[in-house]
């Protein structure tokens, strides 16, 4: 105690009240009537543990409607911070607007507050990003939020919202539509991005695309007839939930070199391509509890994916094939799903055998398995499938088809097997119930 009596005589008041808030392992000394910090701190300059006592700004609240430009009223929060209120109106700009403070908010006044982006020379209607960005990339910025207004943009126009380096960023009730790149476009928003009860409509790129992200949540929004509704690239820990994806020109959700992830709960229809492609070096990730109706290409095609659960989804009106697993993939299982046609009981049909519109007829489809190996196949319901439950190519092996029952299938392919598996090869195949006596519309 005496070193430590020596410390405590040679600071002043001030001192000793910050050694003892700011270090651990604090001794009391009944003599001096004050608590006294261990012997290690003593070893360090007394100057860092210093108050700083320099002014700091406050965060502010900013009326944009009091500013000449909503540029001018972004440029006006301090670096501590703020929220900045969007009146009611049509803004319309030619430039992108630019945030570079953290802990600021911008605040809409609904669907009412919109912003309308009038270049044509590719340029973002919003980009958030800290000061110096362009330079060293590796800048971040922490905690920028926005929320309840509407972004428009036009075929030439580049993002809605191009976030870049931003840490714990947060949008919600934002409206995105029309642009010419992606509606929200997040690169480097490594730390837990987050993105909820927005509509991303009629975006030329991706409705929603996140390049490096980690523990990412995408919940309860609505994307409608963008290229893709959700691009999900080089990252982990995607929770992606209650979204409904309509009408994409492309594909619902593509995600890539990612993992520890899952996908559930989302309604994915009528997407021109595949409703799910898992690709690139994509592992442990989670795909359920999701319905998958009218889309062209395809359901869940797992073209480079490996340790991946396909489990609980129902499969209605798929063309081609409701999941693909390619060569580049392995180790998957596939339980509990139902693989369906337009069935609805009495021998009838919801949809029509033909229809003008592909799209619009009568389909039921399988499993597709092309040169992967290990792969288990149990306790899923096809039926109204057009050709095979399940079909496996010669290069494939090792598959476990257990539990499954099958019945209506070979609806077009009146000669396809249940199950049209490679002997050998590991394959095993048993006790699975094959309904040999129903067909619809006989």
């Amino acid at each position: 105690m005496v070193g430590s009596k020596k410390v405590a005589e040679a600071l002043s008041p001030r001192q000793e009240i910050c050694v003892i808030s700011k270090c651990e392992g604090i001794l009391y000394d009944p003599g001096m009537n004050i608590r006294i910090v261990s012997l290690l701190p003593a070893l360090f300059p007394i100057s860092l543990f210093a108050q700083d006592n320099t002014p700091k700004p406050d965060p502010v609240t900013i009326d944009a409607a009091k500013f000449e430009t909503l540029q001018a009223a972004f440029d006006a929060v301090p670096e501590s911070g703020g929220l900045v209120r969007l009146p009611a109106g049509t803004v319309e700009i030619t430039e992108p607007l630019v945030v570079r403070t953290p802990e600021t908010r911008i605040e809409g006044a609904g669907a009412s507050t919109h912003i309308k982006n009038l270049n044509e020379a590719g340029k973002p209607a919003l980009i958030l990003e800290p000061t110096g960005y362009a330079e060293n990339p590796k800048l971040r910025m922490w905690r920028v939020q926005l929320g309840n207004f509407r972004i428009s943009g036009n075929e030439k126009s580049g993002d809605g919202v191009h976030a870049n380096g931003i840490q714990e960023i947060f949008i919600h009730g934002l409206s995105v539509d029309h642009h010419g790149g992606h509606g929200i476009s997040l690169v480097n928003c490594y730390e837990d991005p987050r993105v909820s009860d927005s509509i991303l409509t009629y975006n030329k790129k991706a409705g929603l695309f996140i390049d490096s992200g980690h523990d990412i949540v995408v919940n309860a929004n609505h994307f409608e007839e963008n290229q893709d509704a959700v691009f999900c690239t080089n990252g982990f820990n995607l929770c992606m939930n209650g979204n409904n994806l309509d009408d994409h020109l492309g594909n619902g959700v593509v995600i890539e070199n990612t993992y520890g992830s899952v996908v559930s709960g989302n309604m994915i229809e009528e997407c021109n391509g595949t409703a799910i492609i898992l690709d690139r070096d994509c592992y442990g990730i989670t795909l359920s509890a999701n319905v998958i109706a009218h889309d062209m290409e395809g359901g869940i095609d797992l073209r480079d994916a490996h340790g991946c659960a396909v489990s609980a989804n129902t499969f209605t009106l798929v063309h081609r094939h409701s999941v693909r697993v390619g060569p580049e993939s392995g180790r998957i299982t596939i339980t509990g799903n139902s693989f369906s046609n337009s069935h609805i009981g009495n021998g009838k049909l919801k949809r029509p055998a033909e229809h003008e519109r592909p799209i619009s007829r009568d389909m039921g489809t399988g499993v597709v398995i092309e040169g992967a190996s290990l792969i288990t196949i149990s306790g899923n319901s096809f039926t109204g499938i057009e050709a095979e439950a399940v079909k496996a190519d010669a290069k494939s092996g090792k598959i476990l088809v257990q539990g499954n029952l099958v019945s209506d299938w070979g609806r077009v392919k009146k000669d396809a097997k249940a199950f049209d598996l490679p002997e050998g090869n590991g394959v095993v195949v048993g006790q699975n119930l094959v309904d040999e006596t129903e067909k619809e519309g006989e």
